[in-house]
């Protein structure tokens, strides 16, 4: 399968490491920027790449479209006519984005977050794919498989509410671990002293429900711990998030009878 990758960020970076050392390399590399593209081939032992849409190559069998969703609507009119299947990589954007440029597309979305030098384990991570008929359907679920070994399927609007889940799961639980590191820092504390916590709470959801992992005052609602921590909190917004979070795991364990 000859492949064109669109985009050498974060995703595109360790799915193409992921498909070369399965055999499966990209053909070409396309990035806006000859740094990012250079760096992507070299690790790619110096596939061809270029900077510019309009020589990717108009032979490709499946064409990749790894970049920002912004980015879409200014890149798929500029790509060269092809009879290649078009996917992108993105959690919350329709497949019918490619509806007006091609007759074969679809979605190939591997729900995990990515940074370039951190290489991961592509055979853990779920990667969600749809398309818009059956052979390329197939097709995808082939691809998929030979980096990843949890294959699915996802229309768009399944799609739209994993990404959703994914922002609880990571980037706001990230945060919190930065806000937690400010704490800890403002006091002479190290952020280290949390790994064996957070390592374990992620251990214990692999082994039960989150509702049933939840720990903490917010859970009985201690107010007297509660207020006593708020006070604590010199910020206003740190002081509204740390409301709204016991607030919510205090609900989610006392509903409310209606």
């Amino acid at each position: 399968m000859k492949i064109i990758l669109i985009g050498a960020g974060n995703l595109a970076t360790q799915l193409a490491v992921a498909l070369h050392k399965k055999g499966v390399t990209p053909a070409c590399v396309f990035s806006r920027t000859e740094e990012s593209a250079r760096q992507l081939s070299e690790r790619l032992n110096g596939v061809p790449y270029t900077t510019v849409i309009d020589h990717l190559p108009a032979d490709g069998d499946l064409y990749v479209f790894a970049v920002k969703d912004s980015a879409l609507p200014e890149l798929l009119p500029r790509i060269p006519a092809n009879w290649g299947l078009w996917v992108h990589t993105a959690g919350s954007v329709d497949k019918e984005v490619f509806r007006p440029f091609t007759n074969r597309y679809g979605v190939l979305y591997p729900m995990q977050t990515f940074s370039k030098e951190r290489e991961v384990d592509f055979n853990e991570i779920p990667v969600f794919i749809e398309a818009n008929n059956e052979a390329d359907a197939l097709l995808l679920c082939d691809m998929a498989g030979k980096v990843s070994g949890k294959v699915y399927r996802a229309d768009s609007e399944q799609r739209k509410y994993l990404h959703l889940a994914a922002v609880f799961a990571c980037n706001f639980t990230n945060h919190l671990y930065a806000l937690c590191d400010r704490i800890l820092a403002e006091h002479g504390l190290p952020f280290e002293s949390m790994l064996p916590l957070i390592r374990e709470t992620a251990a214990k959801v692999a082994q039960m429900p989150p509702t049933e992992a939840q720990t903490g005052p917010a859970v009985r609602y201690d107010k007297n711990i509660i207020e006593k921590q708020k006070a604590l909190l010199s910020e206003p917004l740190m002081r509204d998030i740390y409301t709204l979070m016991s607030r919510s795991i205090h609900e989610t364990h006392n509903p409310k009878n209606d």
